[in-house]
């Protein structure tokens, strides 16, 4: 969960909340994923190579605790605007499996990163494959253990690729990857005199809030304090956007706080 303050109207996902999806499979998956001492390892040193190495924004335990939420948002939300999800279903599985889909894919979507910043979504499949070998068997049979799996790896892969999403889940996850964008995501690398164009971008965003749209099933606002957060909105969340599988179910709406008449930017939308 991020640390900007967030306006009351945001939607954040609560497990002890009653939700319209089955979420017990979930809450106990959660629960074991978050005292696992190789996951743990594994968001600490996978921020090394993007970070201390590349100097690019954060992609540790506190980028994945972000992205796991508004990925789990995104979902409650798509699910309540009665958006339909096909990943779980194709594959024979629960409802509940696709909260569990989502769930799994963003909290090891970035391990590729140990191996190297560059093509790290790929670097990523062998790793996770590992890691979700142990944890399955945990809560499925082989036969749903592996269809998880092959979801989830599916999820990790379209998350910085050129492949396209085959699968709402995996849509989620690439949107909610590129929801991660306000200024204390960039405070290592800014604070260590980082200055491109990503960190200077994020220092510009104050906000993401999640909601129910009007006209759509899920209205993302970001507030940005001057023009320069138009790269994250324009180019890093519209890309992300693009092919995902949910451009007609989020609206994303982008608006310039600073209060000035002269500043550039004053509303932006996707």
């Amino acid at each position: 969960m991020s640390d900007a303050t967030r306006s009351d109207s945001s939607f954040e996902y609560d497990p002890t909340e009653d939700h319209s999806f089955p979420d017990q499979r979930l809450n106990q998956v959660l629960e074991f994923v978050d005292d696992d001492p190789e996951i743990a390892a594994y968001l600490d040193a996978q921020n090394v190579n993007p970070v201390k190495r590349k100097g690019y924004n954060d992609h540790g335990a506190k980028h994945i605790e972000i992205v796991r939420n508004r990925a789990l948002s995104l979902y409650e939300l798509l699910k309540r605007g009665g958006v339909e999800f096909n990943g779980a279903t194709d594959q024979g599985l629960d409802e509940a499996d696709e909260a569990v889909i989502i769930a799994l894919a963003a909290t090891i979507h970035d391990i590729g990163h140990v191996v190297h910043r560059d093509s790290h979504a790929y670097y990523s499949i062998p790793l996770a494959a590992d890691v979700l070998d142990r944890i399955l068997p945990e809560f499925y049979d082989i036969p749903n253990a592996v269809r998880v799996k092959a979801e989830v790896l599916h999820a990790i892969l379209c998350h910085h690729t050129e492949e396209d999403p085959l699968t709402m889940e995996a849509g989620v996850i690439r949107v909610a990857d590129g929801l991660d964008m306000e200024r204390g995501r960039s405070r290592l690398p800014y604070e260590r005199g980082g200055r491109g164009i990503n960190t200077i971008s994020s220092q510009a965003i104050d906000t993401v809030t999640l909601q129910e749209g009007d006209d759509r099933p899920v209205l993302v606002e970001i507030q940005m304090r001057n023009a320069a957060g138009v790269y994250q909105v324009d180019n890093l969340l519209k890309q992300k956007l693009h092919k995902s599988g949910l451009e007609d179910d989020v609206r994303i709406v982008a608006i310039n706080t600073a209060g000035d008449s002269e500043q550039l930017v004053e509303r932006i939308e996707l």
